[in-house]
């Protein structure tokens, strides 16, 4: 490999460091900094296409190096996919990065324009075949009082300021670029901290339980009564605080909901009467759903909800009745060839609570699965993410959650089987939780809804508009070069 493609993946690996479970957003900005510099002495599309690739190459390996613990969780079966799932998905979303450089070098916008492109490549990163917009650059931000401005600009808004205040030392020379680097960054971590306000909270209490079942014996039939009567005995625990309502993880009980009716009055016996939300899957004729499921206080359902937005390998496998002929179905699909989805997000009245808007566990990285919903009072989020591994996985997507709160301004209930679990406030901190790989509860005050956000009232456009102006206005004040 070349010498600057191998720095250019170094530098990626560097940018990567924004990510929890690292979270230096500093050396994540030095990181990109770096591939600006390197992309400024890229003169061809070609050498710029292939700087792009590598660098995506170096960032995505590093921040999701986890997808690789689905495939072990049955290794005789899958674990051969692993490093195929590793390479195919890094280096196929570093072919986004890629386009981008290769345009930016043929149209020749300057590191400036290259911001912007790179922040549409992010941006379409999260769409493109159903999307995976997991480790956004602008996640860098999360634990520094910069994330705020999510509430107004949104992930790729986020991902826009990184990506603009990394060019600059390029862009406007090092001496005067750094300045100018530091100077947007003061004024967004300023502006950043004028909108922080403490969380208020309401007279109800929630308790998250988080049973720690690890995936390998999760559906073992001589562990599933053992889980199930430790999900129950951790919910009539006594403790200082009388829950209000109470939240089980994503499939948490085991038996299909048309066979659970015992089940969810033991639930009930166990909260005393408050309402719970639990996990279980359904089966609709020939179709099979994970589904969430709301129980009031006698144990029966009030309320259900369907995933929607299902992990292709994961939960489905694209041209399944095809790939099935091979042995190869759904890591999650217990039965058949995998889940359907369901009709899309709704807000779900519980008993005495509220509103609540849930999602199941991959769901809640997509910022769109807001849009066009009624107004929540919170969100809650029931997740496995034993399948994640113990390294980084869980810990990226609680920070995905803490956006989410921050961006509509909610507060978030989270509750992971393995963990972390959590309480969160409307501006993303974690106000209560459950430690990863530990069996518990936690109780905690449920936080009161802020207003409305910008961005939960406008979405990624306007962000999305002021990268497209940026393009323009670097277009024209720059001639085209031959590649």
């Amino acid at each position: 490999m070349r010498a600057p493609r191998l720095w250019a993946v170094l530098a990626g690996i560097v940018a990567a460091a924004g990510q929890a479970p690292v979270g230096l957003w500093w050396l994540s900005l030095l990181g990109l900094a770096g591939v600006f510099f390197l992309y400024s002495k890229a003169h061809t599309t070609r050498a710029a296409a292939w700087l792009g690739w590598c660098a995506g190459l170096g960032y995505f390996a590093a921040s999701l190096f986890w997808i690789v613990e689905p495939f072990l969780v049955d290794a005789p079966r899958y674990g051969w996919l692993a490093p195929f799932a590793l390479i195919g998905l890094t280096g196929g979303l570093a072919l986004l990065w890629a386009a981008a450089f290769w345009i930016s070098r043929r149209i020749n916008v300057g590191v400036l324009g290259l911001a912007a492109l790179w922040s549409l490549a992010e941006a379409l990163r999260a769409v493109l075949f159903t999307g995976f917009p997991w480790g956004m650059i602008g996640y860098g931000w999360l634990d520094t009082p910069v994330a705020q401005l999510g509430a107004s600009i949104g992930p790729h808004g986020l991902t826009l300021l990184m990506l603009v205040a990394a060019s600059l030392p390029t862009a406007l020379a090092f001496r005067n670029g750094s300045l100018a680097m530091i100077g947007l960054i003061g004024t967004a971590w300023a502006v950043g901290v004028l909108q922080i306000q403490p969380d208020t909270f309401s007279d109800k209490v929630v308790r998250i339980v988080q049973p720690n079942a690890s995936q390998d014996q999760k559906w073992d039939p001589e562990m599933v009564p053992i889980f199930l009567d430790r999900q129950l005995a951790l919910t009539a625990a006594q403790s200082d605080m009388r829950p209000d309502l109470v939240i089980w993880p994503e499939t948490s009980i085991a038996s299909r909901v048309s066979r659970s009716a015992g089940t969810f009055k033991r639930v009930a016996d166990a909260t005393g009467g408050a309402p719970a939300i639990v996990g279980a899957n359904s089966a609709v004729g020939v179709q099979f759903f994970n589904g969430a499921i709301v129980l009031d206080g006698d144990g029966q359902i009030a309320g259900r909800y369907f995933k929607h937005h299902l992990v292709p390998f994961g939960e489905y496998v694209p041209l399944g009745d095809f790939l099935t002929r091979f042995g190869i179905r759904g890591l999650a699909a217990r039965e058949g060839t995998g889940f359907s989805a369901g009709p899309g997000p709704k807000v779900l009245e519980v008993p005495g609570i509220g509103k609540v808007l849930p999602l199941i566990c991959y769901e809640l990285i997509f910022p769109r699965n807001f849009r066009g919903v009624e107004r929540a009072d919170m969100i809650v989020q029931i997740t496995n993410d034993a399948w994640f591994g113990k390294i980084s996985g869980p810990y990226q997507h609680l920070a995905q959650a803490r956006m989410r709160a921050i961006e509509q301004g909610l507060p978030l209930m989270r509750s992971a089987n393995t963990g972390v679990s959590a309480v969160i406030g409307t501006q993303g901190a974690v106000l209560a939780e459950i430690p990863l790989g530990q069996a518990g509860f936690v109780d905690a005050p449920i936080p009161n809804p802020a207003p409305p956000t910008l961005y939960a009232k406008t979405g990624d456009w306007p962000a999305l508009i002021v990268m497209a102006l940026l393009l323009i206005w670097t277009r024209s004040v720059r001639r085209p070069v031959d590649s």
